[in-house]
């Protein structure tokens, strides 16, 4: 089954990294990634940009309006996601709590939804 991880965090408490420890948390990415593709769960991942680039369209009596900046305000934001295949919603949340974010923010599991034409 898909699941659809998605990485929260509060962008106003960033970790506050010396170089070494940027380095080491970025390597940590990788291995983890690589240790999910091995495992043959990894789908994808991406991480987004910041909401102070992000652009909200609403459209309202059939006229398209866009906003600048997030559909709402709050401390946390989403940061970026994983999409995994995994066997079951326990082996999404062992995937989950390696990811560092969890450390710091939060992981929210979603299963996804296949669409098709009937």
């Amino acid at each position: 089954m898909k699941y659809m991880l998605l990485l929260y965090g509060n962008t106003s408490q960033p970790p506050n990294y010396t170089p070494e420890e940027a380095r080491a948390a970025m390597q940590g990415w990788f291995d983890l990634v690589a240790e999910m593709k091995a495992a043959q769960v990894y789908l994808s991942n991406d991480g987004l940009s910041p909401v102070t680039n992000a652009t909200t369209v609403r459209v309202r009596n059939g006229e398209t309006v866009t906003t600048d900046g997030p559909f709402a305000e709050t401390p946390e934001q989403l940061g970026g996601y994983f999409l995994l295949d995994c066997k079951n919603l326990d082996e999404a949340v062992g995937w989950a709590a390696k990811i560092p974010y969890a450390m710091f923010g939060s992981v929210e599991i979603r299963p996804v939804i296949t669409y098709t034409q009937g």
